[in-house]
């Protein structure tokens, strides 16, 4: 059961959790580990079972992010790891903020396309505060990226907390044009965002196959839109759930701010790229935000492992 805690504090997990699944772009098998760690450390992945036996601790931070073409992938090479925006989104919208993950395998599990699988595990490992202050990136002056008639943009905001304001649009049904707004807490990501999952077109399939994308893609994972229907049998989970999807994967990539954001953002059109760029654009701006909380610079996580967190 997560514990109650002040939202000024760090967290971290109360204990270990495992989970296992496919990879939905390489059609892996992969497992996870999660566990606490200590306040100041971030998010921390570490790629197992290379060849060379030597960890990469990888902090899930822009600047070590090699692509993010269809997800966001950490690292290159055989320290690689694909596809954590979900992950990333569920530890932001739980406000986890210190956790080692250890990876066996190149990519995340998919789980069902959604973010509901990691709230379950994070809930079962529960989440307890540390003894240290939160370290928030605070907003002071717009900052805004575009590309062609897409763009996205953060502001500050009149109240605290992370203001969201995502609209999609395409020409195909059943999704056309969607938007929806939210100010982030646990309970509603929980409710509205956690269990939303992603989806593509069938008539991609065949590129992204020769590509050797969206191996591991399936019905069971992923909500499949062909001729202006969703052919899941159980069909959509909300009525929005696309636009509600672009909503869990924005968080995932503003995580990698490397601390929650205090402000507003809004985009239109948007995916990974833009909302990398947005946050790459931001951490150049030094005008633009302000650190509030805890000022120390986050410390290497596991120093006794051959190699420290990037």
């Amino acid at each position: 059961m997560t514990s109650r805690r002040p939202t000024s504090l760090q967290t971290t997990l109360g204990a270990a959790t495992a989970l296992a699944g496919v990879g939905a772009h390489s059609g892996l098998p992969s497992r996870l580990v999660l566990s606490p760690a200590e306040a100041g450390s971030g998010i921390v992945f570490t790629r197992l079972g290379r060849a060379d036996g030597e960890d990469a601790p990888l902090r899930a931070v822009a600047r070590n992010v090699s692509s993010s073409d269809l997800c966001m992938r950490l690292g290159a090479g055989a320290a690689s790891i694909s596809t954590i925006e979900h992950l990333m989104a569920a530890l932001r919208g739980l406000c986890v903020d210190n956790v080692a993950i250890d990876v066996d395998g190149p990519e995340i599990p998919a789980m069902d396309g959604s973010a509901a699988g990691f709230v379950e595990a994070i809930d079962e490992a529960g989440i307890v505060s540390l003894r240290a202050p939160r370290r928030s990136i605070a907003i002071r002056a717009p900052v805004r990226v575009a590309d062609g008639a897409a763009w996205a943009e953060l502001a500050p905001a009149p109240a605290g907390g992370l203001h969201m304001d995502v609209e999609i649009s395409y020409a195909a049904a059943p999704i056309g044009r969607q938007r929806r707004r939210m100010r982030l807490t646990p309970a509603r990501f929980r409710a509205e965002i956690a269990r939303a999952r992603t989806f593509g077109f069938l008539t991609d399939a065949e590129r992204l196959w020769r590509e050797g994308r969206a191996l591991g893609a399936s019905l069971d994972n992923t909500i499949v839109i062909a001729e202006g229907r969703v052919l899941n049998p159980q069909g959509l989970r909300f009525d929005d759930e696309f636009v509600r999807h672009k909503m869990l994967d924005v968080l995932g990539d503003l995580a990698l701010a490397g601390a929650p954001i205090i402000g507003a953002f809004r985009s239109y059109r948007g995916g990974h790229r833009l909302n990398l760029a947005l946050v790459e654009t931001l951490l150049a701006t030094p005008s633009a935000f302000a650190f509030v909380g805890e000022e120390e610079r986050p410390r290497a996580l596991r120093p006794a492992r051959a190699g420290a967190a990037r």
